[in-house]
């Protein structure tokens, strides 16, 4: 039994559906793996795999600017619907799906057995497969059976070793996973090798030049193989190690390079096996990021030894969460790389990938990466920076088309690709959406701060935010405060009015804060930039005594919705807090209190515990929390769904828990530390290490039961912060490089 919290998972079982196989990805590639010994199944997936559809033309941001001084007229004026009729006519339109590659397929025939043909004590033998958070690898073993598989952030290659007494294996490369098109042209290879075998794949997309090709290098020790199609047959082998890449492409793959290149790798190891070598140099890459940041909260040895699906047929316990916050921080890590994760991180087994598998802007992304600064995972945010600024032409062609504006407009949802705002409807009129720009570019800030350095792609980014906010922000109301309009709360309405509407709080807090972090960056314009975010009228209070999700008088709050777009002000920005503004962080408080859970969304209840930690509410985020643990939201990979009893596979939960649990116990801002502001009476003690701060300090906080906590600071920047604990505030000084530990006294 373990002494310390357990970093990785298991199952006494193969997994018999897709979504419980274990995973491991390095970003660009992904896997999900069954681990049966029998009848293995390894599905591949990257990144640039969306299917296309030829019609880019539909896919360009509708070109309404012309129309936009009439719209706003005519809200203005008090028409609610005016906005139902900025559209260019064309009917929604999703992003481009995101698709799985094919399978690797690893079949023992029967009779293939350690002992004697005929022997049929295998299928009786011991089993356990198990997936290391520390190493990246998924292992399953039965007797002399063992498989191992990881993905190789070092080399972006899978690597798996299957070894077993005269192995036999009938290995293949299958596309017939469901929903796949029944127009895709597949083209099988399979030639003989030095090594062993070479595998191909290659998969035409419907009515497209696209297409992408699987190559697997079969490497074969004491045994034979021969060619069985469209794969081949290994005979009485002890070890039999895969090295497997994809390419989207157009036009043809050359295949005979990417074989040498697989080839290169096998001979390129200084270690006498190549498994063991490949693994080393990944290791230096994989094991760094993720042994940054540990968290104990001294659960029951016995209860960490579980596999993980008895951890979540008891919910209550400790273990539990000392498990999804290590498995959250491992899958954000894999899914992280060449882009941030999809709604379903870097995995699927279905074509029919739920909303397209996007990368869904307007709450699900920033929630899966909200521990990213905190939890020291800088990985995740340059994946997420990389698709922010690749994107960036995308964005202006939105605010010029939509708004007759310079800077930049982020859409609501994207592939990927395309950055271009397509996705909307009557109903969601997303298009209307300015606050996106901002609510992107705020991790990459955080990500800033913690390191005390400007990135100069970010730098450059705010002002194009700042400049769409010039251009667009010069209508006023009657007070003379300048009024947002069209104005759009992701995804709700008023109860008295349309979706596109005016002054949305989201809207309000996105645009002060983007006018002020690019002034405080860009000083030749600062001067204009905080004058016009001066000229932003306040926040409203409502009747009900909560913040208002819209400002302008006469709209009334609709309360029972899964997003929580209105109070961004409080998280992920700083701009209403319990000690700068306490009445605003009573009203936030007051809308939290009302905000309904509509349909039990994953994302809402976590986005609910953020807000709930920033606000002191400790119980309120133990509510949030238990929704989600007793909801039964995680397979057995520990992998998430978006609805109550895993229904729709979805990264949100898994990824935004490990932020959930940091915000409890930690908050920073470049001025200020937050000691246990909202923990639940469920952790009553702990130790939470390796956290980073945004003014510059690696954190390291242990709280005992009768809350007391000590904390050390190992400081990388010389200045005065405001400390906040149970026990109240006070100054603390801090000195580059000298640790600072802090006491907290008991209750």
């Amino acid at each position: 039994m373990s002494a310390t919290p357990v970093h990785g998972t298991w199952e006494p079982e193969p997994a018999a559906r897709w979504e419980d196989a274990f995973l491991s990805g390095n970003g660009h590639h992904g896997v999900l793996v069954s681990g049966d010994p029998d009848a293995d199944r390894v599905i591949v997936t990257h990144h640039t795999l969306v299917r296309p559809d030829g019609d880019d033309g539909h896919r360009r941001p509708p070109a309404l600017a012309a129309g936009l001084t009439a719209l706003q007229d005519r809200l203005l004026a008090g028409d609610a619907t005016a906005a139902e009729d900025f559209t260019d006519g064309r009917p929604l339109q999703w992003v481009r799906p995101f698709h799985p590659a094919f399978q690797l397929r690893l079949n023992r025939p029967p009779g293939d057995d350690t002992h004697h043909p005929h022997d049929t004590r295998r299928s009786h033998a011991p089993y356990r497969r198990a997936v290391d958070f520390t190493t990246g690898e998924t292992t399953a073993a039965r007797g002399d059976w063992t498989s191992r598989v990881f993905v190789s952030r070092a080399d972006d290659v899978i690597v798996q070793r299957v070894t077993a007494p005269r192995l036999t294996l009938d290995l293949s490369l299958d596309p017939r996973l469901p929903g796949a098109p029944a127009g895709l042209r597949i083209g099988h290879g399979a030639v003989l090798a030095p090594e062993g075998a070479l595998l191909t794949l290659r998969a035409r997309y419907p009515g497209s030049d696209l297409a992408y090709t699987g190559v697997t290098l079969v490497a074969v020790t004491g045994g034979t193989v021969r060619l069985v199609p469209p794969g081949v047959l290994v005979e009485g082998a002890t070890e039999v190690l895969l090295l497997t890449r994809v390419r989207r492409h157009t036009g043809e793959l050359d295949t005979v390079a990417e074989s040498r290149a697989l080839r290169d790798l096998l001979d390129g190891t200084s270690h006498a096996a190549p498994y063991d070598g490949l693994l080393a140099r990944h290791l230096t890459r994989h094991r760094t990021a993720y042994d940054r940041v540990t968290l104990d909260l001294a659960a029951d040895p016995a209860e960490r030894a579980l596999p993980g699906s008895e951890l979540l047929a008891r919910p209550g316990g400790p273990a539990l969460l000392e498990r999804l916050f290590a498995a959250g921080r491992y899958h954000l890590l894999s899914a992280s790389g060449l882009l941030p994760p999809r709604l379903t991180g870097l995995w699927t087994g279905d074509w029919n990938t739920a909303w397209s598998g996007a990368f869904t802007t307007n709450a699900n992304l920033n929630l899966q990466t909200a521990s990213a600064a905190a939890a020291a995972l800088p990985e995740v945010t340059e994946a997420h920076a990389a698709l922010v600024h690749r994107q960036l032409p995308d964005w202006r062609d939105n605010a010029r088309e939509i708004f007759g504006t310079r800077g930049v407009v982020a859409p609501s949802h994207t592939d990927g690709e395309c950055g271009h705002t397509h996705h909307f409807s009557r109903e969601y009129p997303l298009h209307l959406w300015t606050a996106g720009a901002d609510w992107l570019l705020k991790p990459l800030v955080d990500h800033d701060e913690t390191r005390d350095a400007h990135d100069p792609r970010t730098t450059a980014a705010l002002a194009e935010a700042a400049l769409f906010y010039e251009d667009f922000l010069h209508r006023t109301d009657e007070h003379g405060h300048l009024a947002v309009v069209p104005s759009y709360s992701p995804e709700n309405r008023p109860a008295n009015a349309s979706w596109g509407t005016l002054n949305a709080a989201m809207d309000l807090s996105a645009a002060r804060h983007a006018l002020l972090t690019a002034a405080d960056r860009h000083p030749e314009h600062a001067d204009r930039w905080r004058a016009l975010a001066d000229r932003l009228p306040a926040h409203r209070v409502n009747a009900d005594g909560a913040l208002a999700e819209w400002a302008w008088p006469g709209l009334t709050d609709t309360y029972d919705h899964r997003h929580l777009s209105h109070l961004y002000g409080v998280w992920p920005l700083d701009e209403i807090n319990p000690y700068d503004t306490p009445d605003l962080a009573e009203a936030a408080h007051r809308a939290l209190e009302l905000r309904g859970a509509e349909n039990d969304s994953a994302h809402g209840h976590l986005h609910h515990a953020l807000v709930a930690a920033r606000l002191r509410d400790g119980d309120r985020v133990a509510h949030a929390l238990g929704r989600i643990l007793d909801g039964d939201y995680f397979h057995a990979s520990l992998m998430s769904a978006h609805y109550p009893h895993r229904d729709v596979y979805n990264a949100d939960a898994a990824h935004a828990l490990p932020a959930v649990l940091i915000e409890m116990l930690v908050q920073s801002t470049p001025g200020r530390l937050v000691l246990l502001p909202a923990l639940p009476a469920s952790c009553p003690q702990g130790e939470l290490r390796g956290v980073r701060t945004r003014f510059g300090a690696v954190l390291d906080l242990t709280w005992r039961p009768d809350g007391s906590a000590t904390a050390v600071l190992r400081p990388d920047r010389t200045r005065r912060i405001e400390l906040r604990t149970p026990s109240g505030a006070e100054p603390l000084d801090l000195v580059a490089g000298e640790d600072r530990a802090i006491s907290v006294p008991a209750r």
